[in-house]
C-alpha cells in the first residue's frame, strides 16, 4: 500500500488571475483543502491549496507558487497526493483506489482473472480495469458487493464472481 493518495488533480488554469480548475477526489469534495500541504506523487513539490468557489466539474482554487494564467496552464494533469496518515480510517467494506490497483483477481473456483490496472467511475459506479493474460484489451469488473464479495488487501487479493460472458 502506497503511502500517498491521489486525492485530485489540476484540470488547467481558471480565469487570468491564477486560480486553477480543480476535481477534488475525496468523498466529500471540499474535504480535499483539510488535506493541505499537498504533494507531487514523487514528493517533488508541496501546495498550500484555498478552494474559492464551486465551479463546473469541481472548484476554482488558489495554490502557492501560482500567480498567473500561464503558471495555473502548466499545473494542467498535476496530481495532488496526501499522505496516507492524514486521511480517514475507512469502513471494511470501502477502499482507496490506490490500494486496490495491483491487485490480483481471481473467480470464486479459484482460477486467475487478472490484475487490477485502475479503478473507473463513470457516474454509476466503480469498475475495476483488469489487465488479463493473453488478451490485448482490459475487462471492466463492475465494483459490487454482490460480484466483487471478497477483498483481502493483505494478501493482495480480490475474489470475483464475474457476470456470464465478461471474459469470453
Amino acid at each position: 500500500m502506497s503511502d500517498l493518495i491521489c486525492v485530485g488533480v489540476i484540470s488547467g488554469a481558471f480565469g487570468v488571475h491564477g486560480e486553477v480548475r480543480l476535481k477534488s477526489f475525496t468523498a466529500d469534495p471540499l474535504a480535499i483543502a483539510d488535506y493541505t500541504p499537498l504533494s507531487l506523487e514523487d514528493g517533488s513539490g508541496s501546495y498550500d491549496l484555498q478552494i474559492t468557489r464551486e465551479i463546473k466539474g469541481g472548484f476554482a482554487a488558489r495554490m502557492t507558487g501560482v500567480g498567473t494564467k500561464e503558471e495555473a496552464d502548466a499545473q494542467k494533469g498535476t496530481r495532488l497526493f496526501a499522505p496516507r496518515d492524514r486521511l480517514p480510517q475507512l469502513p471494511d467494506d470501502e477502499f482507496y483506489h490506490a490500494d486496490l490497483i495491483g491487485l490480483s483477481v481471481f473467480d470464486t473456483g479459484g482460477a486467475a482473472l487478472g490484475e487490477v490496472k485502475s479503478v473507473q467511475n463513470h457516474g454509476a459506479a466503480d469498475l475495476l480495469e483488469l489487465i488479463v493474460p493473453g488478451k490485448s484489451t482490459t475487462v471492466l469488473l463492475p465494483f459490487t458487493q454482490a460480484i466483487v464479495p471478497t477483498v483481502d488487501l493483505t494478501s493482495g487479493r480480490i475474489v470475483a464472481d464475474p457476470p456470464e460472458g465478461l471474459f469470453d
